[in-house]
């Protein structure tokens, strides 16, 4: 980790947020997103008989589900420095350079590279849990890192 960012998080008393409570959140995110979709398309989930039928039609909102990701990851984040998963488990997300909540820019940044870094086989999360500071893909482009409440 870049020895300024470490002084700074030593001088503030901030920790790093761990891996396992980082998975935690998303966990808790996605399936919250993953019961609004199914709320949402609650009539069309209701007539498809197979799993066949269920992959398809989840493939056909596939871009509205994207979109929706993005808005709730970017509200969440810009509003209160963390997701409703983040909130659970007592982590945030903060700005390197304020140290406080990230901007509506750093926030829409962080939650489209986000969806991009789930694209492409979750790669950004795995450099994530090998990087010293702990940042994703998305923490690195925003200027981000997910810290301890």
């Amino acid at each position: 980790m870049n020895k300024e960012i470490e002084n700074m998080l030593y001088r503030e008393d901030i920790s790093l947020a761990p891996i396992k409570k980082r998975l935690m959140a998303f966990f808790i995110d996605e399936m919250l997103l993953s019961l609004l979709l199914i709320v949402a398309l609650w009539d069309s989930f209701r007539v498809a008989i197979t799993v066949q039928d269920m992959i398809i039609l989840t493939n056909t909102f596939v871009l509205e589900y994207m979109v929706m990701k993005i808005m709730y990851q970017t509200f969440f984040t810009m509003k209160y420095g963390a997701s409703i998963g983040k909130l659970t488990m007592k982590i945030r997300v903060i700005e390197i350079k304020t140290l406080s909540y990230p901007s509506v820019v750093s926030s829409l940044n962080r939650a489209i590279i986000r969806v991009v870094s789930e694209m492409i086989f979750y790669l950004g999360f795995l450099w994530g849990m090998m990087d010293p500071a702990r940042q994703s893909w998305h923490d690195k482009t925003a200027k981000t890192l997910v810290v301890n409440v």
